[in-house]
């Protein structure tokens, strides 16, 4: 029972395509432009919205000017205007209309980034009594299964019912859906196949019913003979359409088709009851693959004998009865055989779709596995730029310094050097985070001595938490082999009062002996000068402002005389 249900919800997913087989007009088919806004729960932006037929975008494609239109409209388009000009583009600016504005389908491309935002939306089910809610790329699938949505009856009755309705519909109701007994000439719906005999009739050659419906389809298809018909015709199946219609309708319409096979079942179930046969539940469609010259009958056939009914007992039945029973069995092997022949177009269609599904993937794959390639391929670029910017930061950074130095030296001995944020690298300094501060170079003149200062803030060797230190550092120079050397010219240290009061002032003549005098080897000499430049307590006596504002200046005077 339940695999029955689940066949016929299947089923009528796609019952209403049935009805209306595709034209040269997109509206022909459902959902042949986008979907309404209505359905959304929020309005719709304007990049949601298609630009021919101005509801949601259904499969978007991006032409080249910049404009989205669902898949079908942009299809219809063009197959309907010559030259097709993009709508937006000429309601825009009618004047600056070129090449992009020109519509082909080879020149859109599809727009996965808007179709992931489309599916996202929030939507609900607008027919009348359904509370269905959710997300559009769901929509389709509950459209498909609305117990609420009106749809016709697919054996051309005219009657329009709710999708919850059609099985009782098709039971009870539908004119077309009977059968006529070639005996009697009644008229009989598929309920009252079971329960019908005829007066009469053992004598006579039972032939099998004929629905009203298959008639209206064999003369449906002779009108319609310009056009290629389903592969299910034959079960009931009235779609009619070209070759590319064809196969994009029996891949959407599998249910339709199973619900034909099932009540085109029922009817030759009812008359094979009529007759006086009861189906066996083993009865499969391997057991109808065989030929007939395996069958046996009755056994062979897949019928057992009613006990109230005996078809059959013996000697005592007519021989022109037994005659008549042969002719019925052999009429059943042939629908059976028919039924085969069905089944196994059925397998191949399916099998082809798998073939055609297999294909598709392996394209999937070896598109995946390019595009991976060229990943890999802009990852090893991208890194290699990122390192040669690296290389370029390290280089504009050593250029900054040098400028920064250049701006700050001074060509004539003087110096004036200005230390910001004096309590943060005082603190630094005890803490020996940072010892000891160098000032920029400065030189004695435009082509003499590269000389600098370095500070210990808290001292250092015998001045050490007690006194600031303040030392002089000879330093390696371009023009040091034109130079006289040892380093002789008297130095002075000056800490500037910035009330104008009390300079702290020291000066020295250098040892002419000592190491850090001479003409340097590395960058730098040892540096030399003032231990006890300055006690600590009066750099920071409130009665001088040697510190305000955090800053503090130091003055170094060469003579160059």
């Amino acid at each position: 029972m339940s695999e029955h249900k689940s066949s016929l919800q299947m089923a009528e997913s796609s019952a209403r395509s049935l009805q209306h087989p595709p034209g040269s007009a997109p509206d022909e088919n459902e959902f042949p432009f986008g979907f309404p806004t209505s359905i959304c729960e929020d309005a719709p932006g304007q990049k949601f919205l298609c630009s021919s037929c101005h509801n949601i975008l259904r499969k978007a494609l991006q032409t080249l000017c910049g404009h989205r239109y669902c898949s079908a409209c942009l299809s219809w388009i063009v197959r309907n205007n010559k030259n097709a000009i993009c709508q937006k583009c000429k309601e825009e600016d009618p004047n600056t209309l070129g090449e992009e504005s020109l519509l082909a389908e080879e020149r859109a491309f599809g727009d996965a980034a808007i179709n992931k935002e489309i599916s996202e939306l929030r939507v609900h089910c607008v027919t009348l009594g359904c509370s269905w809610s959710g997300i559009m790329k769901d929509f389709e699938e509950h459209q498909s299964l609305c117990e609420y949505a009106l749809i016709p009856c697919h054996t051309g009755c005219g009657h329009v019912v709710m999708r919850r309705k059609l099985a009782d519909h098709l039971e009870n109701g539908c004119v077309n859906n009977v059968t006529v007994c070639q005996q009697c000439h009644c008229s009989l719906a598929s309920s009252e196949c079971q329960e019908h005999s005829c007066e009469g009739s053992l004598g006579k050659e039972k032939k099998p019913v004929q629905t009203e419906t298959a008639s209206k389809e064999k003369s449906h298809s002779t009108s319609s003979s310009s056009k290629e018909g389903c592969c299910f015709s034959e079960v009931g199946c009235a779609f009619r359409g070209s070759k590319e219609k064809i196969q994009e309708h029996e891949k959407s319409a599998v249910g339709a088709h199973m619900l034909l096979l099932l009540q085109h079942m029922r009817q030759l179930q009812g008359t094979l009851c009529s007759k006086g046969f009861t189906p066996r539940p083993e009865l499969s469609l391997k057991s109808a693959g065989k030929g007939t010259s395996e069958l046996q009958m009755p056994a062979g056939l897949g019928f057992s004998r009613d006990p109230e009914v005996d078809c059959f007992p013996g000697s005592s039945v007519p021989e022109d009865e037994s005659v008549l029973q042969q002719l019925v069995r052999e009429k059943v092997i042939s629908e059976l055989e028919n039924k085969l022949h069905v089944f196994e177009n059925i397998v191949a269609v399916l099998n082809k779709e798998v073939e055609s599904s297999n294909l598709e993937i392996l394209a999937f794959r070896r598109q995946s596995e390019l595009d991976q390639n060229i990943i890999r391929s802009l990852e090893l670029k991208i890194a290699e730029l990122h390192r040669c910017l690296t290389q370029k930061d390290a280089g504009l950074s050593s250029l900054h310094k040098s400028l920064l130095f250049s701006e700050q030296a001074s060509y004539d001995g003087i110096f004036l050097w200005k230390i910001t944020e004096v309590g943060r690298k005082l603190q630094d300094s005890v803490t020996g985070r940072t010892v000891s501060l160098y000032s920029p170079a400065f030189y004695t003149a435009k082509y003499g001595y590269k000389v600098c200062l370095r500070v210990y803030l808290n001292g250092d060797g015998t001045g050490k938490g007690t006194h600031m230190s303040l030392f002089f550092v000879v330093m390696k120079g371009d023009y040091d082999a034109l130079l006289p050397w040892p380093f002789r010219h008297k130095v002075t240290f000056m800490l500037l009062d910035q009330n104008n009061r009390e300079h702290i002032i020291d000066a020295f003549r250098p040892d002419l002996t000592s190491a850090s005098f001479q003409r340097p080897v590395n960058d730098m000499n040892v540096a030399s000068g003032c231990p006890l430049f300055l006690p600590l307590a009066k750099l920071q006596s409130p009665k001088h402002a040697y510190v305000r504002e955090d800053t503090l200046f130091l003055k170094c005077i060469i003579e160059t005389n």
